[in-house]
Formats: C-alpha cells, structure tokens, sequence
C-alpha cells in the first residue's frame, strides 16, 4: 500500500463558500475545458453527441432543496426554505484513504503542497480508490481504464508563462459569483484562512478523520419572508434546529 508524506509546510486547497454558490455549473464546465488538454487530458468521454453521453468530470454540483423551520418557539429563529447549492469535487485530504488503499503508488500525495494525484501510468484501473473515498471525488474513465480526479489545476497554478492572477485552479478562475477561493490553508495570513476563521469553515464529514484540506463556508442565516416562503417546496427535507451542513453530513453518509 502507498505512505502518505510528512504533513506539507505548504498546504493549498479550496475554500467554497455554499452561501453565495448559484449551482450554475461555470466551476465544473471550466474544469473540464481545461482538463481536456491539461496535466489529466484528455478527458475523453463515451457517446459524447449520443442519447446517453457518460465521461469523467472533476467538479459536480448538487442542488437541494432546504425546508424551512418554521416558528418553533421562544428562542428560535424561523428560517425559510432554501436551495442549496452544493460543489463537489476531491478534498484533497490530510490522510487521504484513497492514497494509501493504492496498491501500485498511482495515488499519492505531493510532499511540496499536500496536492493529491493520480500517476495515470501505474493506474492498473483496480478502483479501490474510488471505494476508498467516502466523498465520491473519484472518477474512472471507462475509455483510458485510469483512475482520474482533481488536480488543483497543478499544471495551472505554477505555470510561469501565465500571469500570476491566472495561476488558481480553472475553477476558481471561472466562478461569476466568487464562491471559490484557493490558497495555502497552513498559511494563517493568507486570505483563504482568513475566510476560514471569519466564517467559520467547515470539514466535510469530520468524524471520519481524514482532514480534508478543502473547507466549505456554511449558507448566512436567511431572513424570514411571508408565510409561504417558510414552507419550502413539495419534497424538501425538514431540517429542524441543524444547519444545512449537517443536514447535509447525513444525507452524504447514507
């Protein structure tokens, strides 16, 4: 099985912020057009013009819609319906399981910033990577026979010919309501940090121990409208006194 490297003095990752997240899928459509040439590429996809097009993609969204709590008491706060916006995509983890499941070495973690990756060339296509991860960031390419995933756009982001605003991960460059962010998170000054502590980020499913680097920012408080908006809409999921991330939590352990 394949060791995990000292923790990294530099640790760059991803900070989404869930409250200002509009699902429109720009993170995910960028990572692919850039992928399809980059570091990964290409992205090859199945039947791509066909009834049923399958293919790998790095970033998935998920929308959900969020009831609202409605008026519980004293000392509560009526909460109306939302939807939530959810991005996707490989945590980049402290003690990724998907790393040390490998039995070649193709997943392995970068020792320089904590980046996790995929040697294409040692990939024998076993999957145990993908049923490692318990947050689904693996995808199989059923055309090259390789695990893929996520790269922080590595090929991007120390690129020198490009401009240094440019060199963040395509996703992060892409985003029209600045949802990503992407930094060094060991770094306490730095500006992903910064939002971290300020808003209060999150791991994804923490009991699970594998400290993922990525941090998500909870959704604000909404403010109560009229009677109809705290209702929510047909097949919302009640959420009570817990926050959507909780709430969330469970709905990804299932």
């Amino acid at each position: 099985m394949t060791a995990l490297p000292a923790p990294p003095k530099v640790k760059l990752g991803l900070v989404i912020d869930l409250d200002t997240c509009v699902g429109c899928h720009a993170c995910a459509v960028s990572c692919k057009e850039w992928n399809s040439g980059g570091i990964a590429g290409p992205l090859t996809d199945t039947d791509p013009y066909g009834k049923e097009p399958e293919g790998v993609w790095f970033n998935r969204v998920h929308s959900y819609e969020v009831a609202g709590t409605g008026d519980r008491g004293p000392g509560t706060e009526v909460q109306p319906a939302m939807t939530l916006h959810f991005p996707r995509s490989c945590l980049h983890c402290e003690t990724p399981a998907c790393v040390t499941v490998c039995p070649t070495g193709a997943s392995y973690k970068r020792a320089e910033d904590g980046i996790v990756l995929v040697d294409e060339d040692k990939c024998i296509g076993c999957k145990l990577c993908s049923w490692a991860c318990p947050y689904g960031a693996r995808e199989y390419s059923e055309v090259e026979g390789v695990m893929k995933k996520c790269t922080l756009c590595v090929d991007r982001i120390y690129n020198q010919n490009l401009d240094e605003s440019e060199r963040q991960p395509a996703c992060v460059q892409a985003c029209p309501s600045r949802a990503r962010h992407f930094g060094d998170l060991n770094d306490p000054e730095s500006d992903v940090s910064k939002l971290v502590a300020a808003r209060g980020g999150i791991d994804l499913m923490p009991q699970l121990g594998y400290q993922p680097t990525n941090k998500y920012l909870p959704p604000r408080p909404r403010r109560a409208g009229n009677e109809d908006s705290d209702r929510g809409s047909g097949g919302s999921r009640d959420l009570g006194n817990t926050s959507p991330l909780k709430w969330l939590d469970r709905i990804l352990n299932r």
